[in-house]
């Protein structure tokens, strides 16, 4: 089922030629300001992998990937959900060493995504990833990274301003911490997005820790694949959208599994078959290097500094006929 809301009295901060600069002009420092925080370099990543070698992100486990088969190669590609894990092999390959890190341009197809005011079949993003020492493997070391990145989003997000007058969003560079246990514990009777407007509405820009295992509840806050993110060790980063009335995620992150947590949460995940995909067997061995890594959202970045209601505004895709219908009523251009 696909949902559209549009706020009441929404304009387009910028007309469609402004937009395309303002889109370039936040791509573009972005990169620099994040390059520079996290001391990454940009390398050539692929749409699509091998089906047989574990890599392709599984998300929550119930998604299809678009298959093909390639004849000239006698195996079946799939269409990348995320490079979480080839990122990882890629340091390894690339000779990157502790303290340094990659970023590249991921795109995506994720066919089975509901579409709605954030979500589309399209997925970009800027995908990195960062050798870390193992005494960095902490919740303190993870909020550090997230704070250099929250101040990038921030920075960039005033300088756009000045460069466009017409839009007013200002977000907040005070990243409060908080774990999905304590939100349940807040607000025992919500959802965990409701708990997440709640905590955001308050708090304005948040990082929410510990993602994908079982809450005192018995529900996970949200899914997460078993293979990545290390569960204790990991999170969202937020802002509070002014014009949506809500939280808006713009980076999922996270310290990435060592041998210890990995072998824990495929057993927990019901995933033990992929311990002998090529990826999970070097993890599981220690051939691996120590990371963290994570994406953020290239159109959802845009949309959120920019102020628009709609991802359809800020990057191409498909739409159903009530979405289309419901955008032209309000005067929003579909790219």
């Amino acid at each position: 089922m696909n949902r559209i809301c549009i706020p009441e009295g929404y304009r387009p901060p910028l007309n469609t030629f402004d937009t395309q600069l303002a889109i370039e002009f936040i791509k573009h420092n972005f990169q620099i300001e994040l390059t520079h925080a996290l001391n990454l370099r940009r390398v050539s990543a692929p749409l699509f992998v091998q089906r047989e070698s574990g890599l392709n992100d599984n998300l929550n486990g119930v998604e299809r990937p678009v298959r093909f088969d390639v004849p000239a190669v006698g195996a079946e590609g799939e269409v990348v959900h995320s490079l979480a894990k080839w990122k990882r092999l890629a340091l390894k390959r690339y000779d990157f060493h502790e303290g340094r890190g990659l970023y590249t341009d991921m795109n995506a197809i994720r066919r089975d995504e509901e579409l709605d005011n954030l979500h589309s079949i399209y997925v970009d993003q800027w995908d990195w990833e960062r050798i870390i020492r193992r005494e960095d493997r902490t919740l303190e070391f993870l909020q550090r990274i997230a704070r250099e990145i929250v101040h990038c989003v921030v920075d960039v997000s005033d300088r756009l301003r000045r460069e466009f007058p017409s839009i007013h969003v200002k977000l907040s560079r005070r990243m409060a911490v908080v774990t999905t246990q304590e939100l349940e514990d807040m607000y025992p009777d919500l959802t965990p997005k409701q708990r997440e407007d709640a905590f955001l509405k308050e708090h304005r820009t948040a990082l929410i820790m510990q993602i994908g295992g079982k809450l005192k509840s018995g529900i996970p806050h949200d899914g997460r694949a078993p293979d990545y993110d290390d569960w204790q060790l990991n999170g969202d980063i937020l802002f509070w959208n002014d014009v949506l009335g809500r939280s808006f995620e713009i980076s999922s992150m996270g310290i990435r599994v060592d041998e210890e947590s990995l072998d824990r949460q495929l057993t927990l995940a019901g995933c033990d078959d992929r311990r002998s995909l090529p990826f999970h067997r070097m993890l599981l061995n220690g051939e691996l290097p120590l990371t963290i890594g994570g994406g953020i959202g290239q159109s959802r970045l845009c949309m959120l500094m920019m102020g628009n209601a709609h991802i359809g505004e800020v990057q191409c895709g498909l739409w159903d006929e009530e979405t289309q219908r419901v955008c032209a009523e309000h005067g929003i251009l579909l790219l």
